[in-house]
């Protein structure tokens, strides 16, 4: 792929705003899902076997995730994978600054009175909603969190380790290997962490508990699973038109065998090249022309 002419400035300013575009839409997909988490469940279906009804449910924390790892593979394709750990890392922070923040509201003196077993005020109090979301959210911050890193980590590595294997080529097999895989680690993860150690799972009392947590895990996975084939085509229309926009070469990584593409910026008087990590330098630019007559 040719790396068009475009003013350096220009070029920096594009990159750094698709780059704020994506990550300011994975953190605010991250806040949102971790506020929503487990305060509903949707009922997707049931299914009546041996006696027992099977219900077949996915929290709606669950509707917007499957985005973050769309908006990962984004920033791993076009800015590499130390710009996606990075985005990563932020979110983990974001989560603890949104829990800290519940905490802290709830810690401070109000109006309604709490009941000390429970932790709520009374049900006709203004600030009820508020102590449930808290209450709904720290049950199930730890198991998010766990779920969160493990997925994203394994989403971002996989994604290089099919890009390196492939040599650049076959997009759909990185976007769909890395976010199929690391779903279900997260899938798993939340579903397990949450029953074992926040125990905010509907739960059916006298049902055999492991085959009701494989419903969970099945469904959630499932649900997962279908929006990450859907958003294969999204994700190559993107890349195709954003690698032209931002002027990056999406397969000059497997050329260095490096992780991530370095885009160099040049210095007065040089032209803007993509390079691999190992040839971070901008070409000179040619010389001028000397005046004629």
């Amino acid at each position: 792929m040719s790396v068009p002419a475009v003013d350096p400035g220009r070029l920096h300013e594009r990159r750094e705003r698709v780059f704020l575009g994506l990550a300011g839409f994975f953190l605010g997909t991250l806040a949102m899902l971790n506020i929503l988490g487990i305060s509903r469940f949707i009922k997707l279906g049931e299914l009546e076997s041996g006696g027992h009804t099977w219900v077949f449910a996915v929290a709606v924390g669950v509707l917007p995730y499957p985005m973050t790892f769309l908006c990962t593979d984004f920033i791993s394709e076009l800015y590499g994978r130390r710009r996606a750990n990075f985005v990563v890392w932020i979110g983990l922070l974001l989560n603890a600054w949104v829990v800290s923040m519940l905490w802290l509201g709830g810690s401070l003196p109000g109006f309604s009175e709490i009941d000390p077993a429970s932790g709520m005020p009374p049900h006709d109090a203004p600030d009820w909603v508020f102590f449930r979301i808290r209450q709904l959210t720290f049950g199930a911050v730890t198991a998010s969190m766990v779920a969160y890193l493990a997925a994203q980590f394994c989403d971002v590595w996989l994604f290089h380790f099919w890009k390196r294997l492939t040599k650049g080529r076959h997009l759909w097999l990185r976007n769909n290997g890395s976010t199929l895989i690391s779903q279900l680690v997260d899938t798993v993860a939340v579903i397990l962490i949450t029953h074992f150690y926040a125990h905010a799972l509907p739960i059916q009392a006298g049902v055999p508990i492991w085959p009701q947590l494989g419903t969970f895990i099945v469904t959630g996975y499932a649900f997962k699973f279908c929006i990450a084939i859907l958003d294969t085509i999204p994700f190559y229309v993107g890349v195709h038109y954003l690698s032209r926009y931002l002027c990056i070469d999406p397969h000059a990584e497997h050329r260095a065998d490096q992780e991530e593409t370095f885009l160099a910026m040049p210095l007065p008087g040089e032209r803007l090249v993509a390079a691999a990590p190992s040839e971070r330098r901008a070409a000179p630019a040619p010389p001028d022309r000397p005046p004629s007559g």
